[in-house]
C-alpha cells in the first residue's frame, strides 16, 4: 500500500509543481514524499523512478502525438543525428526517473539518518 500511494503521490504531486516551478521541483516532490513515507532504501528509489518514468514518458508521448511529432523529429535529428521521436520521448522519461529516483533516495538516507541521531 505505501509504494503505490508513494507513487501516486509523487506523479500528483510532481505534475502540479511542474506548473508553475523549475522541471527540477520533481526532485523536491520525490525527496520530501520519500522523507514522510517510510519505506526502505531500494522502494523509495524505485517509487520515485516509475512515478516520473510514467509521469514524463506519458506527457511528453502525449504532447508529441498532439503535435503530430514535428518537434520530436525535429529535436531527435539534433541530438541523436537519427529521426527517432520515439527514443527522445524514452530518454525524457529516463531522465526524469532517474532525477526523481537518486532524489528520493536521498530523502529515504535522510530519514534513516534523522532517526538514527535520536
Amino acid at each position: 500500500m505505501k509504494p503505490t500511494l508513494s507513487i501516486l503521490l509523487i506523479i500528483i504531486l510532481s505534475f502540479l509543481s511542474c506548473l508553475y516551478f523549475p522541471w527540477w521541483s520533481i526532485a523536491v516532490v520525490a525527496f520530501v514524499i520519500s522523507i514522510l513515507i517510510q519505506q526502505s532504501h531500494f522502494v523509495s528509489f524505485i517509487c520515485g523512478f516509475i512515478s516520473l518514468l510514467l509521469l514524463w514518458g506519458l506527457l511528453s508521448l502525449w504532447i508529441s502525438v498532439s503535435n503530430g511529432h514535428i518537434l520530436a523529429h525535429r529535436v531527435s535529428l539534433l541530438i541523436f543525428k537519427t529521426d527517432s521521436p520515439y527514443l527522445l520521448i524514452v530518454i525524457t522519461a529516463l531522465i526524469g526517473a532517474l532525477v526523481a529516483g537518486f532524489a528520493a533516495l536521498t530523502g529515504s538516507f535522510i530519514r534513516v539518518n534523522k532517526t538514527v541521531k535520536r
